[in-house]
């Protein structure tokens, strides 16, 4: 094919060079952080004008929006396809939880989330695109799972979102905390046992929640509701 010349670029043209700016922006946002990013460095990295970035990109904050969006874009399918899984519950979250611990305790998640860390005070809507597009949206899911799948196990949930989100925050805090240097990382027999001893607690717990009011389970509290 022969190379065009001057004009306005093709639609492929001009999804590579999107994704040729996002794959070098993911690599300096993550190595060198949000503030110590500029869009002079990402522009000459990926050999374009200042014109063209900002053709595409309102701003550098918009850059690291996309940045985190095409990162949960490609993360999120095999959650899903783990969720979707015709199986009984407990199976379902624990192959679930493999898969979001597989991605959470990844280099590019570790670096995402140092990042986040680092500048959350000084830019607070940077963690809020990462809340909103990565954790809320984790939480629907978890919920539409709990939704779906709990009445087969004979279990009905008052809030389901409840139940997600503690979900998500005993499956990954400390795996990942740890990753950070937070104490000694788990070897992947360990992770597989917290993902086990996890949603066996979480499976007891959703139980416990579902009983009538006034009753307990052996050994345990009467549930709030």
């Amino acid at each position: 094919m022969a190379a065009r010349r001057g004009g306005r670029p093709s639609r492929l043209e001009a999804a590579q060079l999107q994704e040729t700016i996002l794959v070098i922006a993911t690599e300096l946002f993550l190595t060198k952080g949000f503030a110590a990013t500029s869009v002079e460095a990402v522009a000459g990295f990926a050999r374009i004008s200042k014109r063209t970035f900002y053709h595409r990109f309102k701003d550098k904050a918009a850059l690291f929006e996309a940045v985190i969006h095409r990162l949960i874009e490609r993360w999120i399918p095999t959650v899903e396809a783990k969720l979707q899984e015709a199986a009984p519950l407990d199976a379902i979250l624990r192959g679930a939880a493999a898969r979001m611990l597989e991605i959470a305790l990844s280099p590019e998640a570790i670096a995402l989330h140092r990042v986040l860390m680092a500048e959350a005070q000084r830019f607070p809507a940077l963690a809020h695109v990462m809340y909103e597009a990565g954790t809320k949206a984790g939480v629907a899911r978890i919920a539409a799972l709990l939704e779906r799948a709990a009445p087969a196990d004979g279990l009905t949930l008052a809030d389901r979102r409840f139940a997600a989100e503690q979900f998500l925050s005993m499956m990954i805090a400390v795996p990942q905390r740890r990753a950070l240097g937070f104490g000694e990382a788990f070897s992947p027999a360990e992770l597989q046992e917290w993902i086990d001893r996890s949603v066996s607690l979480f499976m007891a717990g959703l139980r416990a929640a579902a009983l009538p009011r006034g009753k307990s389970a052996v050994g345990s509290p009467t549930p709030l509701h």
